[in-house]
């Protein structure tokens, strides 16, 4: 599969979309979406990697199946709003290149 950009992603989804009558939820209904999506991200973390084991009755799920559902809802919200994802993360990019531009500890690549 070739990579795609964020544009291509964007358009997918609201391809996608449009071929339902319901459209894209409400931007409140999205938030509540995102937010239990978050939620079943948390408990895969906690079962991989916290002290809590799956039951023997909970479905195989994956961390990486909880991260497409997050960007999945993600890119619903930013179209239903039109907002060009790549934009956004240009722009939070530069906000960390500057303001936290010495907060961390940075790793050298030249002999120190």
């Amino acid at each position: 599969m070739s990579e795609r950009s964020m544009k291509d992603l964007q358009q997918e989804v609201d391809t996608y979309i449009s071929q339902f009558k319901e459209g894209y939820f409400s931007p409140l209904a999205m938030l509540a979406r995102m937010s239990e999506e978050v939620g079943e991200l948390a408990r895969e973390v906690n079962h991989q990697f916290g002290e809590k084991p799956k039951k023997a009755s909970e479905e195989e799920n994956s961390i990486e199946l909880e991260l497409g559902d997050i960007l999945f809802i993600t890119i619903c919200f930013a179209n239903s709003l039109g907002i060009d994802l790549t934009e956004a993360h240009d722009k939070v990019m530069k906000k960390f290149n500057t303001r936290d531009a010495d907060r961390w500890t940075k790793i050298h690549t030249d002999s120190d």
